[in-house]
């Protein structure tokens, strides 16, 4: 314990702690996409490499996307917040409207207009593929942060959380969640992380989880009327996933319902036991569980590797919560402190209710998992939020002044990052100003002279031996 002490307390901890967790679990999604893709890719495209292919590619966007934001200072950050956010919500402006017209039109397909093509929960713009959820969390992370660091102290009053930060989020809410319920659980994290690090009143938090529960109603039971991938005038697939978690019926009587998804999950855990069949060995990926690739890839991984290979996976999640919230308490900046906080929030949130939904903690959201299940979109703007915690680890006060004493060669700061600003200096304790001297007298004068200065010790007389000076 002594010397992990030791360790945490060198100044650049939180940067090799966060580059080593992340780039372990993007390492081990790129296994598991591979091993949980290779039969079906070799099936349709005759090549069992084709889907590590393609998320290898965003891998390295990603990886792109990464090193510029670890690059960029705070100021940055805090300027491309509401352009960022502005196109999110532009694009998912876009994707409702493309679904709406879809549905008065009574096609039920993918909808389409000009170059323009919707897909669900996917936005394509000719041969580009974007999710536009995934940019609103960025989004929602620069520009709250921003907003709540410029008010300040003012958030203790309701006028300053009601405008502009409600309405926004509200709007933002109801654009994400009327088509991905678990997308928007993902975003009030990131609401519930901002408001948390601000240090808003409990009552606040206790009415706005009020209105959170509400809004989470409300969007269950729109999925009756056509919300999500439910069909208008179709059964409410929200509401059976609820249903499920809180009364699954027995496994013989699953069939094919809401409820095979659930059952297939468990039997995929139970099949790896404690060291799991053998890493590509999975039987369950041979389309027996859906979406084994993508939201339920975490059973995948269990079945293949065991509880062992679970546990490192947590581990690895539960080292990149507490680096991101070392992060928020060491670093001096407001803003830096409230990105790190939500950025955190919505990281470790989306792992927990993905895993929470595959493992039966959780009701099933269809929330993808973070660094390991198939996507581009979701791995590239996580890789980025990854680059602007690396950032503010390399700003942190310890961390600025080290990387300044000993500085790596300019080619390395070219082709790396930059060195960060130094922090300003610590503060001393304040000198106590001299007390004022009352006027005194000129026989006050002469005793003053006589004995020394006034409040001060009565100088000691030379007389006496050389001896008696000493002692």
């Amino acid at each position: 314990m002594a010397a992990l002490r030791g360790l945490l307390a060198r100044p650049l901890a939180s940067y090799y702690l966060l580059i080593s967790s992340s780039g372990l679990l993007l390492l081990i999604g790129l296994t598991m996409v591979f091993s949980a893709t290779s039969v079906r890719a070799y099936a349709t495209d005759g090549n069992a490499f084709a889907m590590l292919a393609k998320q290898a590619l965003f891998a390295l966007i990603g990886l792109g996307a990464f090193w510029i934001c670890q690059r960029l200072p705070a100021r940055t950050f805090r300027a491309v917040g509401l352009p960022t956010l502005g196109v999110a919500v532009v694009l998912l402006v876009v994707l409702d409207i493309l679904h709406l017209f879809d549905k008065l039109n009574g096609d039920g397909g993918d909808a389409s207009l000009g170059p323009l093509e919707a897909r669900l929960l996917w936005l394509y713009i000719g041969p580009i593929q974007v999710q536009p959820s995934e940019l609103a969390k960025f989004g929602l992370v620069l520009w709250g942060a921003d907003m709540i660091a410029r008010k300040g102290a003012a958030l203790g009053w309701w006028r300053e959380l009601a405008t502009p930060l409600f309405p926004v989020v509200g709007l933002l809410f109801l654009l994400v969640g009327y088509n991905d319920l678990g997308t928007m659980l993902c975003l009030l994290a990131v609401l519930v992380g901002l408001l948390w690090a601000a240090g808003i009143r409990k009552r606040i938090f206790a009415t706005l989880s009020i209105f959170g529960l509400l809004g989470v109603g409300l969007l269950v039971a729109a999925a009756s009327i056509g919300a999500g991938s439910s069909g208008d005038g179709g059964p409410n697939y929200r509401l059976a996933r609820l249903t499920t978690f809180f009364n699954p019926p027995p496994p013989q009587e699953c069939g094919l319902n809401d409820c095979y998804q659930y059952f297939q999950a468990r039997y995929a855990i139970d099949n790896g036991g404690w060291f799991g069949v053998g890493l590509g060995k999975s039987s369950l990926k041979w389309n027996w569980l859906p979406e084994a690739h993508n939201d339920f890839i975490f059973a995948i991984l269990a079945e293949e590797l065991g509880v062992v290979g679970c546990v490192v996976v947590l581990s690895l999640f539960a080292v990149l919560a507490y680096t991101g919230l070392r992060i928020a308490r060491r670093v001096a900046d407001p803003f830096r402190r409230l990105a790190a906080t939500a950025a955190t929030a919505w990281l470790v949130s989306q792992a927990v209710i993905n895993i929470g939904g595959v493992v039966g903690l959780l009701p099933i959201t269809g929330l993808p998992l973070p660094f390991i299940s198939d996507g581009g979109s979701a791995l590239v703007v996580t890789l980025a939020a990854i680059g602007m915690l690396a950032s503010f680890a390399r700003a942190e006060p310890d961390a600025a002044r080290a990387l300044h004493a000993r500085p790596a060669p300019r080619w390395v700061r070219l082709v790396w990052a930059p060195l960060p600003p130094i922090p300003p200096a610590r503060r001393r304790g304040k000198v106590p100003a001299p007390a004022r001297r009352e006027p005194v007298s000129g026989a006050g004068k002469r005793r003053e002279t006589e004995a020394g200065p006034a409040g001060g010790r009565a100088r000691k007389g030379r007389a006496g031996t050389a001896s008696e000076r000493r002692r």
